[in-house]
């Protein structure tokens, strides 16, 4: 049988995502054998500009110049598959979406009036493409990826993670650091597949995998952690650092701007 045709690419991110790619060492080898790789830039320099069965993207669109890769990947490929936070809802870069403008943040950063990179407010990539299949995480979880890789290789679509960190948690046994270690733990909206990595080394869940599609109850993870003592604005910024883009945490934000009249920065 032909080998499925694949690239690897990265828009605006760290590359991390790639990396955890070639973290599966035990079976990275045997895996790449059954496919034709056409490009991935953090195995080698060699691209070939061919269709692909298979894309997968990290990073968001972040740059004009990400929206006409993305297009292109798009274009090329039969399947693609956005790996990694940044790439599903436009990551930490996304954090100040909806608060302050794209050139304001450019003039204080690098103190200049003119758009000369060509930017974009960060988003994820289903914003202006189709994409197949997500794989969350900030970076990626190894297993979950092999998993999603070997049932692609048959012919399935791989099972996601549709419940929060919180039911991992209680499946190892591990104490809750909301209820007994009064920690700002977002658990209860984020979608689990980590293993409750964080909770279980004493930690809170800061939400690097992202929301629960279509059922986080942020308002009500507001009130539980307001009723814990923790500022409202603290909150907030807490939940955007990785889920800015999620319309929920979005809507929280403008209410809580506006009530305090601080309103988006123009």
């Amino acid at each position: 049988m032909e080998r499925p045709k694949i690239g690897v690419f990265s828009l605006t991110g760290c590359g991390g995502d790639q990396l955890m790619i070639l973290n599966l060492e035990d079976v990275l080898l045997d895996l790449l054998s059954y496919f034709d790789i056409k490009d991935f830039q953090e195995i080698s320099s060699f691209k070939e500009d061919s269709d692909l069965d298979i894309a997968f993207v990290e990073g968001s669109v972040s740059t004009k110049q990400d929206l006409r890769k993305l297009k292109e990947i798009r274009a090329r490929c039969k399947m693609l598959i956005a790996i990694g936070n940044c790439a599903i809802s436009g990551g930490i870069q996304a954090m100040k979406n909806g608060q302050m403008e794209i050139l304001e943040r450019m003039k204080r950063v690098y103190g200049i009036e003119e758009d000369i990179y060509g930017v974009l407010e960060p988003k994820g990539l289903s914003a202006y493409v189709k994409v197949d299949l997500e794989i969350p995480g900030c970076p990626i979880e190894k297993e979950e990826t092999l998993r999603a890789i070997t049932s692609i290789l048959h012919g399935d679509m791989p099972d996601q993670f549709d419940y929060p960190v919180c039911v991992e948690c209680k499946l190892k046994e591990y104490p809750c650091v909301l209820i007994e270690k009064n920690l700002p733990c977002l658990g209860p909206i984020i979608v689990a597949g980590c293993g409750a990595r964080c909770p279980g080394l004493g930690l809170p869940c800061i939400g690097c995998r992202g929301p629960i599609k279509e059922e986080a109850n942020a308002a009500a993870e507001l009130e539980v952690l307001l009723s814990k003592g923790y500022d409202e604005e603290h909150i907030v910024n807490l939940m955007r650092i990785f889920c800015a883009n999620f319309g929920e945490i979005k809507k929280i934000t403008e209410i809580i701007r506006r009530r305090s009249g601080k309103g988006r920065q123009e």
